[in-house]
Parts: structure tokens; sequence; C-alpha cells
């Protein structure tokens, strides 16, 4: 049965992610699937889903810099885009870094780099900070559908064969965050 969370219950929406759980919460834009990145079964529910090939990559999304950097693997990169990346957060911004042993495979897909945000978009920040690390984040809409804009919509689309919802407002962008890969600069996702 899909539970309705409001923010006074982030420890109930962490708790149901640590259990396995996947969860719609709001983002910058839309509203998104998250579960816990090391959690495989979590992971493939998430995909199930959405109707994803699991080929395709998804994001983590933080509250924190020390939250996504074991999955950076910095060594690989020049200190001065380290430097343009974390002027960008927390924000509603989007890189693609070399990824370091930590990044489980199937978060990837068949990319060789992961794609990392660290929000200042609170609710999300807030759940993240709840649950305690990084979190899957990529839209809550079956694939090809528009991605949901409200709680709602999220129901609507997937009903009890979702864990939950976390019902908070959304950010205020008009769209998903531009995704730009860290050592070429070069715009992913406008």
């Amino acid at each position: 049965m899909l539970r309705r969370l409001n923010l006074a219950e982030l420890d109930a929406a962490a708790a149901l992610l640590h259990g396995g759980g996947v969860l719609a919460y709001p983002t910058e834009a839309v509203f998104g699937l998250g579960c816990d990145p090391h959690d495989r079964a979590a992971f493939e529910r998430l995909f199930a889903l959405k109707q994803r090939p699991l080929t395709q990559g998804v994001l983590l999304i933080a509250a924190t810099f020390e939250q996504v950097e074991r999955y950076i693997d910095l060594a690989t990169v020049p200190t001065e885009v380290m430097r343009q990346v974390r002027s960008s957060w927390p924000g509603p911004h989007t890189w693609i870094f070399p990824r370091s042993a930590a990044v489980p495979a199937w978060i990837a897909g068949t990319h060789a780099g992961i794609a990392l945000r660290v929000t200042a978009h609170e609710p999300a920040a807030a759940l993240c900070r709840e649950f305690g690390g990084a979190l899957v984040s990529t839209s809550a809409n079956p694939h090809g559908q528009p991605p949901a804009r409200s709680a709602p919509t999220v129901a609507d689309y997937f009903g009890d064969a979702l864990d939950g919802v976390l019902d908070a407002p959304l950010g205020g962008q008009a769209s998903p965050s531009v995704i730009r890969d860290a050592l070429s600069g070069a715009i992913i996702r406008a």
C-alpha cells in the first residue's frame, strides 16, 4: 500500500528506504523515485516500476559533498574542475564524474561515469540527511511519460506498487537539472 508521508515523517521515509523500499520524493523540478543505491533488489524494483532498461544509469542526489565524495575517482579530476563543481553545489547542477570503486555497477548502467548532484532543495536534502547518504534519483514516471510534478500524479502512475511518497513542495525549477560532464564541461542534458 502506498504510504503518503509528510516532512514531519522523514524518519519513516528513511526507514522505508533502509528497509529496501522505493520512495517518490520532490526535487527541484519534478518528483523523483529513489532507493538505497547499494540495495540492488530495491534498485531493480525501481527500474521495473519505471519500465526502464537496466542499461540506463541514474544519478545520485545528496545533501552534502561528503555524501557523494566517495563515489568520485578524485585522482582523475583536476583541482580546478572540483572547485568549479563545488562552487555550483548545493544547487540544481548535476555533474558526471569518473566513478570510484564505491559505485555499485548497476547504478551507472552502461555508462563509464557517475552522475551526482548536491541539492539545495530542502525537502530532498532533508531526506538525504535523515537517510544518512546519497539516494538514487530518477524522475517519477513510467519510461516515456511526463515526469510527475505532484504526489497525486505519482500515485496515479504507480499506485500501491510504490512503497511511499514524500508529499512536499517541488523546488520551483521549470525543468530537471542540467547534466554536465565534469571533465569536458559538455552538456549531456540541457
